[in-house]
């Protein structure tokens, strides 16, 4: 296949999309050396991870078509849930011999989390947040009128306006209110794997949303009450 062709480079960007993260590598290799296959568990324990971050890496494989799933419950076990396993498929050939290409902004993002985690988790969080912070207050600059001065948005216009951003910087956040608790939802993270091995980096989009509701409504107290990386179904900052 020449290497200029489009499914030479389809075939690449798949690839790296699946191994281009080195847990992950190590997550396939494992599983094509357990012909039973292996669970969220087994990779969490061998690999030292949360079981949602193992359930993260897995399911990201089997999308690509490289491991397949089976649900099936363990040989002795009792009437309980029954659990995933995952196996490679008989049709995944992959060669991991030799380097796999990174994306820049992987490697970036990458770099940023392991900077993070060797700070003490609450200096972590507190600059992650003041990053994002700094940064929606830029962001603001931008969405503020010349006429409209801080403090003349209601809070539910300045949050309508905030999930707009967060929006186009490929969050996918729409703004609502629950149980009388308003709240931003993103049903996507840009920071995407990182944010679930490293999820101190939640606090940049915590501080995103502060940053734009200080500049486009006035102080606000804000906090995360769901996370990917909680094991949880989509984003969401509350007000």
């Amino acid at each position: 296949m020449p290497a200029n062709s489009p499914s030479f480079t389809s075939t690449v960007s798949a690839i790296t999309d699946a191994f281009g993260d080195p847990t992950r590598r190590g997550i396939y290799l494992f599983a094509r050396e357990e012909a039973a296959g292996v669970t969220a568990t087994q990779v969490a324990e061998k690999f030292g991870v949360h079981p949602n971050v193992a359930r993260h890496h897995l399911d990201k494989l089997a999308a690509g078509g490289y491991l397949e799933v089976a649900v099936e419950r363990a040989e002795g076990a009792g009437a309980g849930r029954p659990s995933k396993h995952y196996r490679v498929s008989a049709d995944a050939k992959v060669d991991l011999t030799g380097d796999v290409p990174v994306h820049s902004d992987d490697l970036v993002l990458s770099l940023l989390g392991r900077a993070l985690a060797l700070l003490p988790h609450d200096k972590a969080e507190a600059m992650a947040e003041e990053v994002g912070q700094e940064y929606g207050l830029a962001m603001a600059q931008g969405l503020t009128g010349a006429d409209l001065a801080v403090g003349q948005r209601s809070l539910r216009s300045a949050m309508q306006a905030v999930a707009d951003a967060l929006t186009a910087h490929g969050f996918a956040a729409h703004a609502d209110q629950r149980n009388n608790q308003l709240r931003i939802v993103n049903n996507h993270c840009p920071f995407g794997d990182v944010a679930i091995e490293h999820p101190v980096i939640c606090a940049v989009d915590r501080g995103m949303v502060k940053g734009m509701l200080t500049a486009l409504y006035g102080a606000t107290d804000v906090a995360t009450m769901q996370s990917l990386p909680q094991g949880d179904t989509f984003c969401a900052t509350s007000v």
